[in-house]
């Protein structure tokens, strides 16, 4: 077990890691056990990521005419994404066997299932790579914002680990972009309305409802009242606000519109602006 794994802030990342790496014996109970916060995020983060062969073969369905882009989603994304969502429940289960992950995923999964079709992509194959590249900056903020929320070594090693990997998803996707547009250019107006579409989306749909399952299952007794169940969505939200790298995702929301450099850091500053305040409503 390479139990420097999570010293990593600020370090260099193997892309070679995987599950076994991950030194779950080495785990700090005493800074995690008790962070309520840090069980819900992790565990609606491991239901999302470990259902992304479901929404993978939809996504290689879409873009079936391109051998190049298929065979990525299905040998490397589709992998990768579900050796995420496998992580962070190991680590779950390791911090609170209690919890009974296998019940709360069945009923996430039946819910979430019905969400993955393509009525929610979008109507150009150029745009939907935009729109990908929308999901991926929420999730490489996401989890450099878990890292930083978290003090708990081996957590902070595994979220890290992901943020470079989704990092790497992204970059992926906007060379897709570049690839589709080269063949049908698509406006800035519409770049920029599908990027508004899908950041207001990126609040909610798939991580609200993995979250309502984690809740529910934690809660029985709650679910019939909605309040409680809300008023975490809010707590968890101011949280995630105090943490989130706004500006980093600024800038990755910025990059398909392919501006000059000059503009984009003198409106970077307003998306950044419009970016937190999609994340606090």
């Amino acid at each position: 077990m390479n139990t420097s794994f999570g010293n990593l802030k600020g370090a260099s990342i193997s892309p070679d890691w995987t599950l076994d790496n991950i030194p779950l014996d080495k785990i700090d109970l005493a800074k995690v056990r008790d962070r309520e916060d840090l069980f819900y995020m992790v565990t609606a983060a491991s239901f999302v990521e470990i259902t992304s062969d479901l929404y993978s073969a939809n996504l290689a369905s879409f873009f079936e005419d391109d051998p190049e882009i298929t065979e990525w989603l299905k040998t490397k994304w589709e992998a990768e994404e579900v050796r995420h969502g496998v992580s962070l429940r190991s680590y779950v289960n390791a911090v609170w066997p209690e919890f009974d992950w296998e019940a709360a995923y069945k009923a996430f999964f039946d819910d979430y299932s019905r969400l993955c079709s393509f009525e929610q992509y979008e109507s150009r194959r150029e745009l939907e790579m935009v729109a990908r590249c929308v999901v991926e900056t929420g999730t490489a903020t996401f989890y450099q914002t878990l890292a930083s929320e978290a003090n708990e070594p081996v957590l902070v090693g595994i979220a890290m680990r992901i943020r470079a990997e989704e990092i790497n998803h992204y970059k992926h996707f906007y060379h897709y972009f570049l690839k589709l547009s080269a063949i049908q250019a698509p406006s800035r107006f519409q770049v920029i309305a599908t990027l508004r579409r899908r950041l207001f989306e990126a609040r909610k749909d798939d991580a609200e409802c993995a979250l309502w399952h984690v809740f529910s299952k934690r809660n029985p007794s709650a679910i019939q009242d909605k309040v409680q169940f809300e008023a975490l969505c809010k707590q968890l939200g101011n949280q995630i606000q105090l943490q989130y790298p706004i500006k980093m995702a600024a800038r990755m929301l910025l990059k398909p519109l392919d501006l000059p450099s000059g503009v984009s850091r003198m409106i970077e500053g307003s998306v950044a602006r419009y970016a937190g305040w999609v994340l606090r409503h």
